[in-house]
């Protein structure tokens, strides 16, 4: 393993522990058993390491992607979407939730996304784009709104994932959760 992947390993371990806000590229160097100046051989500021780790160490990043592919029924395309979603914004919370209390930080964030040309409103578009794809091949009506609908169906997974951090463990099934998310939306999407 080499020396960035070796520092984004620690990175989202100690982001998830402290939150980006809590937490200095020093201990972040630290914990990867590097010098501050080798994680800046890989990135070019903190901001620049959030966006890495969620793009390459978050669970559901990825997976959000592959079940937006269409290559199943509509129903288990959206339900593994939902689960990709609930689990990436489950992990995300812990590391993001702390920006909010330092405007410095949130700006650094902000900055570091549209530099990137990322964003949490990626997924939203990248699910209205799936639903859009599916709406021209007759199985989403056409005049369903596929942009309030990806809005609805990824708010429901990041309440989901909210309020497991905010409940006892196993409060609710994520599968399920999942299915059941997608099962409500295509009702109001399809004939």
């Amino acid at each position: 393993m080499g020396t960035r992947d070796v520092i984004l390993d620690a990175a989202a371990e100690v982001m998830a522990e402290r939150g980006l806000a809590n937490v200095t590229t020093r201990q972040i160097a630290g914990a990867a058993g590097f010098t501050e100046a080798a994680l800046y051989k890989h990135f070019t500021n903190k901001a620049d390491l959030l966006v890495a780790v969620i793009r390459e160490r978050s669970p559901g990043f990825t997976q959000l992607a592959q079940a937006l592919k269409g290559d199943n029924s509509l129903l288990d395309d959206l339900t593994a979407a939902a689960r990709a979603a609930i689990d990436f914004y489950r992990t995300g919370f812990p590391m993001l939730a702390s920006i909010f209390a330092d405007p410095g930080t949130l700006a650094a964030h902000k900055e570091e996304l549209r530099r990137q040309g990322a964003g949490p409103h990626m997924a939203n578009q990248a699910v209205a784009a799936y639903l859009r794809a599916q709406q021209k091949a007759g199985r989403v009506r056409r005049d369903a709104d596929v942009t309030a609908a990806a809005g609805l169906l990824l708010g429901a997974c990041f309440q989901h994932a909210f309020l497991s951090h905010m409940s006892a463990p196993g409060h609710d099934d994520d599968g399920e959760a999942a299915a059941s998310f997608a099962r409500t939306l295509l009702e109001s999407l399809t004939d």
